[in-house]
C-alpha cells in the first residue's frame, strides 16, 4: 500500500478524519496541514486502518 492510501481504513475512520480537518481548518490550519494533522490523530485514536473486530484482542505479558 502506497503512503497516502486511505483504502486501509473503515468509513467511520475517514468520517472522523474529515470531521477533524474541518475543525482544524475552521481555527486558521492550511487545508494540507489540517489533512494531516487529521489522518495523525486517527492513527494515533484507532492504531491505524481496520484493525477492530474479532480475534484483534491484545494478550498481556
Amino acid at each position: 500500500m502506497p503512503r497516502g492510501d486511505k483504502s486501509a481504513y473503515t468509513d467511520k475512520q475517514k468520517r472522523k478524519a474529515e470531521h477533524i480537518e474541518e475543525s482544524y481548518e475552521k481555527r486558521g490550519i492550511s487545508e494540507k496541514e489540517a489533512e494531516r494533522r487529521a489522518w495523525a490523530t486517527v492513527n494515533k485514536e484507532d492504531g491505524g486502518g481496520k484493525k477492530s473486530g474479532s480475534g484483534r484482542k491484545t494478550h498481556p505479558k
